[in-house]
């Protein structure tokens, strides 16, 4: 066939997400080459018909996805040939209208931080949305929070309330336009507007922007709240020690550390070191917060990471909070909006209620949170960005799984830090941060995450996954629905680690996979924690395993890490030369008690938690008797140790199989350095480096056995 042919293609675009502009882009290709046809989006993903010459199709084929938006993800482009309709030239192709819901197969964006034209935009005094702090675009803005429903149009999200003004409409419809079909589209005529609100819920009557009433209040030290992307921030000064203590007491968060905002990469660099990993994790369009190295000069309260050589810093995702950094002049600690424990605030009247005994004011606005988002967290370990959770900026873009699902899938996730996971075909589509399932708040968050992920996606799962912790609300929840009919598979806690590791890596195993991780119920009824498996994606063998102590109490040795001391102590054998160490004088009131009770078994489950060994080991270093949130005493242990010690402590391991390291030997290291006299610093590290050790030894074991 000659170039000069017309021809006509039917083009099916899977795995697109929606709300990025790929609708405007295939505009501008196709009316750039002179084609004919149209464009649409419907559930099923973006559809596309162009007529032509055969040359230019072909280049229409190419560009759409060598040059396809920042922010678009194609999994695969599937073109059909059709016969041509004669009509030609570039004034004949046309953005068609939505199709009618059915399977939701194209892919919802993630919220994405405000782009450099908006921010030049928000800049701008001649502009008319000059300081507008909903200001958005195509290639930015909220998507994730605000949509209902697919297919991703206006009407199905929380933008529906607010009819778009002549200009704003004109921008909609212009394909020239960088807000062409943008379905956030607002300005100060028709979008959605600031209020601020006392701490009773009342307007404040003073005149002037609220926007900069509330920076003023801020830099007197008031603690206000303010409605973000995806729920309710708590914020106050952070170099004002008074308002952060308060802000920590009222919220009843005694030690964990709070995040810091930043107003720009420069003011972060102040704060924390950061090389060009971080600075591309701090600057990247998911703006996590990231774990810098804090600055010994940093000019932050004490009570925003107290004990802590790292600080949670992030930058701006919103004009709003561009804006507010700009007028206070100076970093905010930005906390999720919530009461300890329970998940972040997203509805007005809820927050109101829950946080009018902690904030002094209320910063808020008119244009709903349909689902609730945190904050993501990450860091650079090894110069490779590495998140610790995966939130706001990510969620909910799938995982591609190149095993594909037979059969849809919902994974219920274990009780900490819990996420679900919905799947179907290739793809895994992994929740936002729902929190620690333990009360009432956070398994509603956590049954109508999975409804609206449902909805979304079109997964109605067939078979439901879950930890085999018969006592964890997730695992509770999916027995419910097996009495509905659908088929359960129980999975090893820490088996499901490992296999998140070959998921995450594209490979399917057999692996040496190391998982210490606190509480994980083993096959055999115990509490697994420090675990050498040989695992694949579907199966394992437990090749090894940190040798098991009681814990003495049950859940009660997690919260008081010196009832760990007194079992590993006891494990160690027993307290010579422990008859000095400052954990038993402190703790000696209930001491013989704990390390009978360990010995005979009552109410001490036996557990080979790599956890618990830490736990142990910072209460006889005298870091942490009692923690206040879950992993301090860790946390801590790890704060202490020096950085320069190169020393390790070394552990015997037990033949087996599967083989049992002997962590009471790094508690012997531990007790006779602090009998030396050695700085508590050298034991910390010592310690460490002699996890590492034992870690690499177990490796080395497992790979000669299989």
């Amino acid at each position: 066939m000659g170039a000069s042919a017309v021809v006509r293609t039917a083009i099916r675009v899977e795995g697109i997400v929606q709300g990025v502009g790929f609708r405007p882009f295939v505009y501008t290709l196709a009316t750039g080459l002179g084609l004919s046809g149209f464009v649409g989006n419907d559930a099923d993903g973006v559809f596309v018909e162009v007529e032509g010459p055969a040359d230019a199709v072909k280049k229409f084929l190419l560009g759409l996805e060598r040059d396809a938006p920042p922010l678009a993800r194609i999994d695969r482009v599937a073109a059909t040939a059709m016969v041509p309709s004669g009509s030609t030239g570039s004034e004949a192709f046309t953005i068609a209208a939505s199709g009618p819901a059915g399977r939701p197969g194209t892919l919802v964006s993630a919220d994405t931080a405000t782009c450099a034209d908006c921010l030049r935009e928000l800049a701008d005094p001649a502009g008319r949305r000059f300081k507008y702090p909903f200001i958005n675009c195509t290639n930015c803005g909220p998507r994730f929070t605000i949509v209902r429903d697919v297919p991703y149009d206006r009407p199905l999200t929380t933008m529906a309330d607010f009819a778009m003004c002549e200009p704003c409409a004109a921008e909609y419809h212009d394909p020239a336009d960088r807000r062409f079909h943008a379905q956030p589209t607002c300005c100060p005529a028709c979008g959605p507007r600031l209020r601020l609100l006392d701490a009773a819920g009342n307007t404040l009557p003073e005149p002037g922007d609220p926007l900069a009433r509330t920076a003023g209040l801020l830099r007197e030290g008031q603690v206000i709240a303010i409605k973000g992307l995806g729920g309710y921030h708590l914020a106050a000064d952070a170099a004002c020690e008074q308002a952060v203590a308060a802000l920590r007491t009222r919220k009843h968060r005694e030690d964990k550390p709070f995040a810091v905002m930043a107003a720009d990469l420069a003011a972060a660099r102040r704060l924390g070191e950061v090389d060009s990993a971080a600075a591309d994790l701090l600057t990247s369009n998911g703006r996590p917060i990231v774990l810098l190295t804090r600055r010994p000069a940093a000019d932050i309260a004490a009570s925003a990471a107290p004990g802590n050589r790292s600080l949670g810093v992030m930058l701006p995702y919103t004009p709003l909070h561009h804006l507010l950094l700009q007028t206070v002049g100076r970093p905010i600690v930005l906390t999720s909006g919530n009461v300890s424990d329970e998940p972040i605030l997203f509805r007005d009247g809820d927050a109101l209620a829950r946080l009018g005994g902690i904030a002094d004011a209320f910063l808020i606005h008119d244009r709903a949170i349909h689902i609730r988002t945190d904050d993501s967290v990450a860091r650079v370990f090894a110069g490779r960005p590495m998140l610790i959770r995966r939130s706001r900026g990510y969620v909910p873009e799938p995982l591609s799984v190149s095993g594909g699902f037979p059969r849809q899938v919902l994974a219920c996730g274990a009780e900490l830090k819990n996420t679900f996971c919905l799947a179907r075909d290739h793809h895994a589509f992994v929740s936002h941060h729902i929190g620690d399932l333990e009360n009432a708040e956070t398994l509603r968050s956590f049954t109508e995450g999975i409804e609206h992920f449902g909805r979304l996606f079109d997964i109605t799962p067939q078979v439901v996954a879950h930890d085999l912790h018969p006592e964890y609300l997730s695992t509770k929840y999916a027995l419910e629905l097996a009495d509905e009919g659908l088929s359960l598979q129980g999975v090893q806690h820490h088996h499901a680690h490992i296999a998140s590791c070959l998921a995450d890596n594209g490979a399917e195993g057999p692996v040496i996979g190391v998982a210490f991780d606190g509480t994980g119920y083993g096959p055999d009824g115990t509490i697994w924690g420090g675990e050498f498996l040989v695992a694949g994606l579907a199966g394992f063998e437990r090749a090894g395993h940190l040798a098991p102590v009681p814990m003495p109490g049950g859940a009660a040795a997690i919260r008081q890490p010196w009832r760990m001391a007194a079992a590993y102590l006891d494990a160690a054998g027993g307290a010579d030369p422990a008859d000095a160490l400052d954990v038993m004088r402190r703790n000696q009131a209930h001491w013989p008690a704990i390390v009978a009770m360990a010995r005979k078994g009552i109410n001490s489950p036996l557990t080979s938690s790599a956890g618990r060994l830490f736990d142990a080991a910072a209460a006889i270093l005298g870091v942490r008797d009692a923690i206040n949130y879950e992993g301090q005493a860790a946390v801590e242990l790890e704060q202490l140790a020096d950085p320069g010690e190169t020393g390790a402590y070394p552990a015997g391991i037990e033949a087996g199989p599967p083989f049992r390291a002997r962590g009471s030997d790094l508690v012997l290291g531990v007790i006779g350095d602090l009998a030396a006299g050695t700085p508590p610093e050298v034991i910390a590290a010592r310690f460490h480096h002699g996890v590492a050790a034992l870690v690499e030894a177990g490796c080395l074991l497992t790979r000669e056995r299989h």
